[in-house]
């Protein structure tokens, strides 16, 4: 919609000293956001041109100004991601090893201590926070590929996992291995395992010392496609 002004909208008035001489800044563009729609004024003299936008576009247009980088990611760095609450998360692939853990079943005693073939995991890391991990059969190559639940203790059904008294660090490098250095216990299991359902001691149990995790235990619990969400 277009429409004329009976006279030119006032400039802004910039909290100067009057003696700097400097006129006044003139409106160009403004935004009038609804609860379900962005209307823009585009203002030329006395002629108002009149549009909705997206709030879409708005964020494109002002990021032409605003430089964004990754910087240097950590190795094996499968994606990065702007969340928007500002907090960027990389996802970090750790290929099938075995990894030392610790699970302390009883407050004020010795940890029991495993050694467990894992499957790979994918690290969704944030710093300082602890992170989201999913299982995979391989290192994923599109977003329809599987993703499984991990089993291990301290982690919920969707991935995200518990911290405990853990403070994890700012390089989110270092996550993937501190997740593993904390102390697991007996909590926030659920059904895991395909042979052995919400008993992770009796599954750690049989595959401790292992090669290979087996695959085939695994529980799925969506696609790559969904952490991209």
């Amino acid at each position: 919609m277009v429409q004329e002004l009976t006279k030119e909208p006032a400039g802004y008035q910039w909290a100067l000293p009057e003696n700097l001489d400097i006129p006044r800044d003139e409106l160009k563009v403004r935004l009038d956001f609804y609860g379900q729609s962005v209307v823009m004024y585009v203002v030329e003299g006395r002629i108002v041109t009149t549009k909705m936008v997206s709030a879409e576009d708005i964020a494109l247009a002002l990021l032409r100004d605003i430089p964004l980088g990754s910087g240097v990611l950590p190795e094996n760095s499968l994606w990065w991601q702007h969340r928007q609450d500002g907090v960027p998360v990389v996802a970090i692939w750790r290929s099938p090893q075995i990894w030392p853990v610790a699970l302390q079943l009883e407050p004020f005693k010795p940890p029991r201590r495993f050694r467990l073939p894992m499957p790979g995991l994918i690290f969704m890391c944030r710093p300082g926070t602890s992170p989201r991990v999913v299982a995979v059969k391989r290192r994923p190559t599109t977003p329809e590929e599987p993703v499984y639940r991990v089993p291990l203790y301290n982690v919920y059904a969707d991935g995200n996992t518990c911290p405990g008294s853990h403070k994890y660090s700012d390089n989110i490098a270092k996550i993937p291995e501190e997740f593993f250095t904390a102390f697991f216990t007996q909590s926030l299991g659920g059904e895991v395992s395909q042979s052995y359902g919400h008993d992770l001691l009796k599954l750690w149990e049989s595959i401790d010392g292992k090669k290979r995790y087996p695959l085939r235990d695994l529980l799925p619990c969506g696609k790559v496609a969904d952490l991209l969400r």
